[in-house]
């Protein structure tokens, strides 16, 4: 595996997600304080309008940073500026994606989105990796 300290303009980092679960929401809730039952209970997400359950938009937002969980030998995510672009249902199978948009001694800047199955994107920004 390259180091990130050597990636440069145009590189890239992706990893894929399990099929979001369930269960998965219900542990984000605990760990979160978020119990909102539109990310658990089915018959609450349908009355509001939606077609199922969908999950926290925090907990696709904080699965982002796994892509940096490799590297944090090397650094740490300074700053993160996320956009919610559309919503995370059960069993998606979302795609982490981070692409290089400067780098320099100090610092590199991602662009960062996860998309889902369908290849729609669901959250885009970017993240500043503070190298060590």
């Amino acid at each position: 595996m390259k180091q990130l300290v050597e990636l440069t303009s145009g590189d890239a980092l992706e990893t894929i997600l399990e099929p979001v679960t369930r269960m998965d929401l219900i542990k984000y809730s605990g760990a979160s304080g978020d119990f909102n039952p539109i990310h658990t209970v089915d018959e609450e997400a349908t009355k509001v309008g939606l077609p199922g359950i969908i999950a926290h938009g925090m907990w696709t937002m904080g699965n982002l940073a796994k892509l940096f969980t490799p590297y944090y030998e090397e650094g740490f995510i300074q700053d993160y500026k996320i956009r919610f672009a559309g919503m995370v249902f059960l069993d998606d199978v979302i795609t982490l994606k981070a692409k290089v948009e400067e780098s320099t001694d100090e610092y590199s800047v991602f662009n960062v989105k996860a998309i889902n199955q369908n290849e729609k994107v669901v959250i885009k920004g970017t993240v500043r990796f503070l190298k060590r």
